[in-house]
């Protein structure tokens, strides 16, 4: 603020020494000439910004009435878009639950069709070890009879005498005689 004071002061002083004072003699001041010579430029000019104006003003307006019809444009699209969107979306959420649908129904399919296999299995696996059982029984069996024959024919062997071979001919021969 002392700066300021200070500048003024040397200004005003200055002023008085030097004698400046306002002078009130428009003509010898030239305040005519240079009013009239504002007063050209300014008709002069007037005509010439004001065209550059005008022009300017409509390229302007012509750009905002643009931009204004790209923003118009752009929000339809936008619109559009998010319709698009939203349509896309359902979509997308209706695929995912056919498609959660589908794979449960895959699944209980396999598992159904597991069971049914594991059914298939187990009974042909019961019906082959019963098959399996019921040959071995007979392969048993038949062991057994021919082992039964075999001790049959060794005893007979042994105990049949050809005495005892002559009686039972003789016998058979008598049996017969009585039913011819």
């Amino acid at each position: 603020m002392e700066d300021f004071i200070r500048i003024f002061t040397v200004f005003a002083e200055h002023n008085i020494k030097q004698g400046i004072s306002f002078n009130s003699n428009f003509l010898e001041a030239n305040v005519l000439n240079i009013l009239l010579l504002l007063a050209g430029l300014i008709y002069v000019l007037k005509q010439f910004l004001g065209s550059a104006l005008s022009s300017r003003q409509s390229k302007v307006l012509s750009a905002i009435q643009e931009s204004e019809e790209r923003l118009r444009q752009a929000n339809l699209r936008l619109e559009e878009s998010e319709k698009q969107l939203a349509q896309t979306q359902i979509v997308i959420t209706q695929i995912k639950q056919e498609a959660e649908l589908t794979s449960q129904k895959v699944r209980e399919s396999i598992l159904a069709q597991g069971k049914l296999d594991i059914e298939r299995l187990s009974s042909a696996s019961k019906a082959s070890i019963i098959a399996t059982e019921n040959q071995v029984r007979q392969q048993i069996q038949q062991q057994i009879i021919s082992l039964a024959i075999s001790r049959v024919t060794i005893q007979l062997q042994n105990q049949v005498t050809p005495f005892i071979q002559s009686e039972i001919a003789d016998r058979n021969i008598m049996e017969l005689r009585g039913k011819i």
